[in-house]
């Protein structure tokens, strides 16, 4: 499964994972391979990105969409400040 995530800056990542945790307005989700296709509003809070390297990439977001179709996942987000 492959997943490019986009903020109005920059290209946060983009690579091969195995699954995506976000943050859904009804509450958190998991994004596995083969996964239905979505189109999702996502909340505040944490994403949790495993990599196909089996690294763990973890981030917080304002808000922002999620869209998968065909294993390929991708986030549009809001990413909250550092610091």
């Amino acid at each position: 499964m492959v997943i490019s995530v986009l903020s109005p800056d920059q290209e946060i990542f983009s690579g091969e994972i195995t699954s995506v945790k976000v943050p859904g307005t009804t509450g958190q989700f998991e994004v596995l391979q083969n996964h239905a296709p979505i189109v999702a509003a996502l909340a505040e809070g944490s994403v949790r990105i495993k990599k196909a390297n089996g690294e763990t990439l973890n981030f917080d977001i304002r808000k922002g969409f999620i869209e998968v179709l065909y294993n390929e996942v991708s986030l549009l987000v809001q990413v909250s400040d550092e610091g």
